[in-house]
């Protein structure tokens, strides 16, 4: 099994005929994602060509050359056409909340917000409209979630790892890559890059969550940053709740005082939001905490072996 998307998921992506989106859903294709449709109220009718070259685990079930996807003046009328109920986001920062907005209206089962630079009122008002609807919603400022073999949304290389025992939840989309490689022998159930920003709408506790009720997840992954107290309350939820092995990666024991680093949510006043006090947390209720990401990758390695 995987979390939140699997090989039946179909998916449409608004601000598919943009540059950005253009790109990445010729990825996504040739990764073996079912996109079914494309959203752009000024090419409704159209189709749009995609050259697909396949790549990553599901490459042999995909077909290599023209893949024509059709456009779609909204987000219902793409999911009446197309059974669509996994919408992502490309488009820029002032058109995201109204593009979320209307995804959660049209009652879409997962919405991915790829979009950097999202005002966090905009944020605040889309992840409750998202929750008030019972819509899954990822990011934004995130590179998506990937359930290899299956399905990728987003912007994560298919190619990294195939599928098998590790669940992946991270705040950086970078660090989820590289945790990808390090442990590309063993695999993952569902990797999730849920966004750096101060406001997203699903977090490590939903992810740890949805892992520990998976039963092919053996291992979960969790990769934080400094900056908020997110990893410090997912430690009080993996001590109450979770049962699964979790392995901690917290980035920025480096990073300076008050200065913000990289994402918007990453800032550290005092005492307040270190990497230190994020790792002392972890460590509190057994979670195993890498100084750096192979060193990570190695006590995953080392838990896994327990298990065999």
């Amino acid at each position: 099994m995987t979390i939140f998307l699997n090989r039946d998921s179909k998916v449409i992506v608004q601000g598919m005929t943009g540059g950005e989106g253009t790109k990445h859903t010729t990825r996504m294709i040739a990764a073996g994602t079912q996109i079914v449709g494309g959203v752009n109220p000024r090419k409704a009718g159209q189709v749009q060509s995609f050259d697909i070259t396949p790549y990553g685990p599901q490459a042999d079930e995909v077909r290599p050359g023209i893949h024509e996807v059709p456009v779609f003046g909204t987000v219902a009328e793409a999911k009446e056409a197309t059974g669509a109920n996994v919408s992502v986001i490309f488009v820029p920062p002032r058109f995201t909340k109204d593009a979320v907005l209307e995804a959660v209206a049209a009652k879409l089962d997962l919405v991915v917000v790829i979009t950097e630079g999202v005002p966090v009122q905009d944020s605040v008002e889309f992840r409750q409209a998202a929750a008030e609807a019972g819509v899954r919603l990822i990011g934004p400022n995130c590179p998506g979630i990937i359930s290899p073999g299956q399905s990728n949304v987003g912007i994560t290389p298919a190619d990294i790892t195939g599928p098998g025992r590790i669940g992946l939840v991270s705040k950086s989309g970078t660090l989820t890559y590289q945790l990808m490689y390090e442990l590309s022998d063993l695999g993952f159930t569902t990797c999730i890059g849920i966004g750096g920003d101060p406001v997203i709408g699903t977090t490590h506790i939903d992810a740890l969550e949805a892992f520990e009720a998976d039963p092919d997840t053996d291992v979960i992954v969790m990769i934080g940053e400094i900056g908020g107290d997110a990893e410090e309350r997912a430690a009080e939820f993996i001590a109450k709740h979770v049962t699964k092995p979790v392995v901690g990666y917290v980035a920025g024991f480096t990073a300076p005082e008050g200065k913000t680093m990289g994402h918007a949510g990453a800032i550290v006043s005092g005492s307040s939001g270190t990497a230190a006090a994020k790792q002392a947390a972890l460590e509190a209720v057994g979670v195993k905490v890498g100084k750096t990401p192979t060193e990570t990758a190695n006590l995953v390695r080392e838990v896994i072996a327990t298990l065999n």
